[in-house]
């Protein structure tokens, strides 16, 4: 009843730019903190950046100071601003969101299906 949508992968030469934007959508009552993970092949999935409902944000080493992390919650969507992209940054990137299902009196953990950026020359 509830998904995540990723959108704004791509082919990007190394140094280049994307904007991730993941939008939740169904019987939500509320999100709480949401992310972005990312699996490289062959590799297992690992944290990208996280982001409170409050905007708290957290990033891996690896893409701190080059990622941003953002959400709008009038839009129930997270983004993910991916600056100086490395050929080691290729992998399917996943959103995921804390959700408070309408009805439902626990929160779940939903999942994205993931959308491709490849970095290459």
């Amino acid at each position: 009843q509830v998904q995540l949508a990723e959108s704004g992968g791509g082919l990007v030469q190394p140094g280049g730019s994307l904007r991730l934007s993941c939008a939740a959508s169904g019987s939500i009552f509320s999100i709480n903190a949401m992310g972005w993970y990312r699996q490289a092949p062959g590799k297992q999935r690992e944290l990208v950046a996280t982001i409170t409902k409050g905007c708290s944000t957290n990033y891996a080493d690896s893409v701190k100071g080059r990622f941003t992390i953002s959400r709008d919650n009038s839009k129930n969507t997270v983004y993910l601003k991916m600056n100086s992209l490395k050929p080691e940054d290729r992998a399917l990137y996943y959103c995921t969101a804390g959700v408070l299902h309408l009805g439902a009196s626990k929160e779940l953990d939903v999942w994205g299906p993931g959308t491709l950026v490849t970095v290459a020359s």
